[in-house]
């Protein structure tokens, strides 16, 4: 079942109103408050278009990030509403971006072309990452996929990899802690999947039936 506070969230985006979401459900408009307001539950069929409506599953790819490449976000030709979206199979609690990886000095666990996403924002103190691996970025500038191990003070780490020398002395300006991977075939299959129902959408005619 979804959390009324990820529709609440979807609400508050751009362009997406409760009207427009009860013509997305097929029903009528006071049922999104009585929804809201924990009179009325959701059906399971009105699941799909909740998340589809309000993009509860998209979540923004931002840029690359460097696994054996060296990615200057400054010198990166990415726009600011980023390289387009990745629609996961389930909705996210939380505020996440995506980063493609570039570069292969993270293998065999990650690919060139794979998807990562991560938490928006910094939640835990550094000491929490050691051994952990993240999307980092430097007070450089410069962002990478990379193992985070402690330096010599508690102030500097090293980024490690699997298959690349470490950067020793560093100082971090974010983490971005991992909580979804996606393999680039796994990218490939969605996509096709969401412009598949995209034109099944278009397609059909007439549409839902308004509940009584």
């Amino acid at each position: 079942m979804l959390d009324i506070r990820l529709i609440e969230r979807g609400l508050e985006k751009p362009g997406k109103t409760k009207g427009g979401l009860a013509t997305a459900m097929g029903v009528r408009p006071g049922a999104v408050s009585e929804i809201l307001s924990g009179i009325r539950l959701i059906k399971a069929s009105e699941i799909a278009p909740i998340m589809e409506y309000l993009e509860l599953n998209s979540v923004p790819i931002m840029g690359r990030v460097g696994a054996g490449a060296s990615i200057e976000p400054e010198h990166e030709q990415v726009p600011p509403e980023g390289l387009g979206d990745v629609e996961l199979p389930f909705p996210i609690a939380e505020e996440t971006i995506a980063f493609e990886v570039a570069g292969d000095s993270m293998l065999p666990k990650y690919e060139n072309g794979d998807i990562i996403v991560v938490f928006r924002d910094q939640h835990h103190p550094l000491s929490s990452f050691y051994g952990e691996e993240a999307a980092v970025r430097l007070k450089t500038g410069e962002r990478y996929l990379k193992t985070i191990e402690r330096g010599k003070s508690a102030t500097l780490v090293n980024l490690t990899s699997f298959n690349a020398k470490p950067i020793s002395g560093v100082k971090l300006e974010w983490i971005g802690e991992i909580c979804v991977t996606l393999p680039r075939g796994q990218i490939e299959r969605l996509r096709n999947k969401a412009l598949a129902r995209t034109r099944k959408a278009t397609k059909a005619p007439g549409g839902r039936t308004p509940e009584k």
